[in-house]
């Protein structure tokens, strides 16, 4: 299908921006609403989605329930232990669905029993262990489950927002069959390419999934287009995903940062830096003393950024640096101290591949430091068994990627038809 080209330099028009602008005839003849969002979830004004929905009078429609994903309403819990909420402007309660176990984080049959509609309006990161992808997809399946068990037709209205970091590289391998969890919703590339509409038009088909899904398209948004160009103000999708340009460094960042790395985690500027620091040796330990004391560093910042650029990898350069981390209640990597780290810096956005480039650092540090580097904990969010091993034999990076191209080329072709934007 032709698609009709975005005017130079036209704002970017939101999900919520088209559905007010089209009187929100999207949600004709559905009167109990809930909505599944956050702090994200904006027009172009400024205005919440919640407040727009919850002043809707036409139609008899109302607006009764409100859902939030990882972090809660406000983008501001960093936990697995969501404390309640109530949104103070309409007083609704907030249904949280995170928590520590896969029911907490999935929405019930007497959640929605009583709705018409969920509509979702949230923002997508553009990689496969971006949780709010998880929470979409349990919702696509659990109207599915409305429709095949119940008989209840609810519809599932998703308001599409721009991928962080374009939609025009699809990159990285494509997470194992078999390894699905909240970081890994379904077998995907570390960087699909995608936006929330898209994405969820490809699971309910993919899936083969019984949901009424209705997709609001933005306007103005093309593929080339990262955030930064869309002109939408900028709010931080988490708490520790700040800026724009660490959006794009996060696919990269984003692999290693379950191993006994720091990815800046505890200070202004996480998933700009990576860096490790004296690991706490407690008593009990393997080799520990009777009281807590601290191992010596073994990360060699000035090492580690000379070894990666050795290896002139397009788009991003090195840096050797020291990061303070905050000493708080979330006890992120080497809490408390200022470690030896390496800052990356964009040169060529287009140019870099950040899956690549995380393989890359990896392998780096696999080879460095065989004994100290967790290597085998980036399973956690790398999802694909061929590519550590092959980190582990000591391949090269470069060999690696390679690698992933066949898959990479099939998975484009099945997500094609169900692009949404030139």
């Amino acid at each position: 299908m032709e698609r009709p080209a975005v005017p130079a330099d036209a704002p970017t028009l939101t999900g919520i921006d088209v559905l007010e602008q089209n009187h929100f005839t999207a949600l004709a003849n559905l009167h109990r609403i809930a909505l599944l969002t956050n702090q994200t979830g904006l027009d172009s004004t400024g205005r919440r989605t919640i407040d727009i929905l919850h002043s809707l009078t036409t139609n008899n429609q109302q607006l009764t329930t409100l859902f939030s994903p990882e972090h809660g309403i406000f983008g501001h819990q960093d936990s697995t232990k969501i404390t309640a909420e109530t949104d103070p402007t309409t007083h609704l309660p907030v249904i949280s669905l995170y928590g520590p176990k896969d029911s907490d984080r999935r929405p019930t049959h007497a959640q929605l029993t009583n709705l018409d509609a969920v509509i979702i309006d949230l923002q997508d990161a553009g990689v496969h262990f971006w949780t709010y992808e998880a929470a979409v997809g349990y919702f696509l399946e659990a109207a599915a489950t409305e429709q095949t068990q119940y008989h209840h037709d609810l519809r599932i209205i998703l308001l599409d927002r721009p991928n962080l970091i374009g939609g025009t590289q699809t990159q990285g391998p494509i997470s194992d069959p078999g390894l699905e969890s909240y970081v890994n919703y379904m077998p995907l590339p570390v960087r699909h390419g995608l936006t929330f509409g898209e994405l969820a038009k490809y699971i309910v088909a993919t899936k083969h999934l019984a949901t009424h899904l209705t997709v609001v398209p933005m306007q103005h948004w093309s593929r080339t287009q990262y955030f930064a160009d869309t002109g939408l103000p900028w709010t931080p999708p988490s708490p520790n995903l700040r800026t724009p340009e660490d959006a794009i460094l996060y696919p990269a960042l984003g692999l290693i940062e379950t191993t006994n790395i720091s990815v800046g985690r505890g200070t202004d500027h996480p998933f700009s830096f990576f860096g490790a620091g004296a690991a706490n040796l407690r008593p009990g330990d393997r080799g520990a003393p009777t009281t807590e004391k601290l191992q010596e560093v073994w990360f060699d910042a000035e090492k580690v950024a000379s070894a990666l650029t050795d290896r002139h990898i397009p788009g991003v350069t090195f840096t050797a640096t020291t990061k303070p981390i905050a000493d708080d209640p979330n006890h992120y990597p080497y809490h408390g101290q200022t470690i030896p780290a390496v800052h990356l810096t964009v040169t060529d956005r287009n140019a870099l591949d950040t899956p690549e480039l995380g393989v890359e650092i990896l392998s780096t540090l696999h080879h460095l430091y065989p004994t100290h580097f967790q290597l085998e904990k980036s399973m956690t969010l790398l999802c694909n068994r061929a590519t550590l091993d092959a980190i582990t034999r000591g391949d090269d990076p470069r060999t690696i990627a390679a690698s992933w191209q066949p898959a990479l080329d099939a998975f484009k072709a099945a997500r094609a038809p169900y692009l949404l934007y030139p």
